[in-house]
């Protein structure tokens, strides 16, 4: 059995002052909680992060990092500076980081690589763009992204890797798949993984849908038998709707 794992992608939202009392409301109404809990939050709000959480399961996660140890990048940051400062997971290859800052497969695999050889789980983002989906290369496109996403891993660092599909037409959109589309399109990601890794890496890698989840559609999504959790943007930010997120079993 795969544990869920829901995850919240604050975005540029949130100061530290502000991280502290959102994750202050929200460690009580998670505590417990079946799924794992993660907070992916602004470079600035990290350390205010793994201080409030410290002591409890919610995990914190980062919304980027660099493929190199050390050198002259301005303003990015090594995963072994994340691994340091207590973070667990990272979130890599956002459509808003394809979309405005020039992410490409490519990076992403770079980025993927010099996480998970750090120690940090990965949530890697893969999802077709409305146009792309209505001419029919959804499946097609996916599977070349996490393929390409997941080069040079041993069979091992992918099945500790975090998958996320995100329909790029739904984020920010008020638009959501229909829980069938996002089973099925997350199957064929599955199914991808299986046949290069094998099926039980295939069976046991998690593959999150990151498509607008909230309190009010989070049911249906997980009651399908592919989806493993939420890759949660705006419903995240309140602690009340996100806890109603982690705890849709309740």
């Amino acid at each position: 059995m795969r544990k869920p794992i829901i995850a919240g992608n604050w975005k540029m939202n949130k100061t530290p002052k502000e991280t502290k009392q959102l994750l202050e409301e929200l460690k009580p109404l998670v505590k417990g909680a079946k799924p794992t809990v993660v907070v992916c939050v602004p470079a600035v709000d990290i350390q205010a992060a793994v201080r409030a959480t410290k002591g409890t399961a919610i995990k914190v996660g980062a919304q980027n990092v660099h493929f190199k140890e050390s050198g002259a990048y301005t303003g990015e940051l090594s995963a072994q500076m994340l691994v340091e400062c207590g973070v667990k997971y990272v979130i890599i290859g956002h459509s808003e980081r394809r979309q405005y800052f020039g992410e490409t497969d490519q990076t992403v695999n770079l980025r993927a690589l010099a996480a998970v050889r750090a120690g940090l789980t990965p949530i890697i983002c893969v999802g077709e763009k409305k146009e792309e989906r209505e001419a029919g290369y959804t499946n097609a496109l996916v599977t070349y992204q996490t393929l390409i996403a997941l080069e040079g891993m041993s069979e091992s660092e992918v099945k500790s890797c975090v998958i996320a599909y995100e329909p790029v037409w739904a984020i920010g959109t008020g638009l959501t798949a229909t829980d069938e589309q996002a089973n099925e399109t997350i199957g064929v990601i599955r199914s991808a993984i299986a046949a290069k890794y094998g099926k039980r890496i295939g069976n046991a890698i998690r593959i999150q849908y990151g498509g607008s989840m909230n309190p009010k559609n989070v049911k249906g999504l997980m009651a399908q038998p592919h989806i493993d959790g939420g890759l949660i943007g705006g419903a995240s930010l309140k602690a009340e709707d996100f806890a109603k997120v982690v705890n849709y079993e309740d």
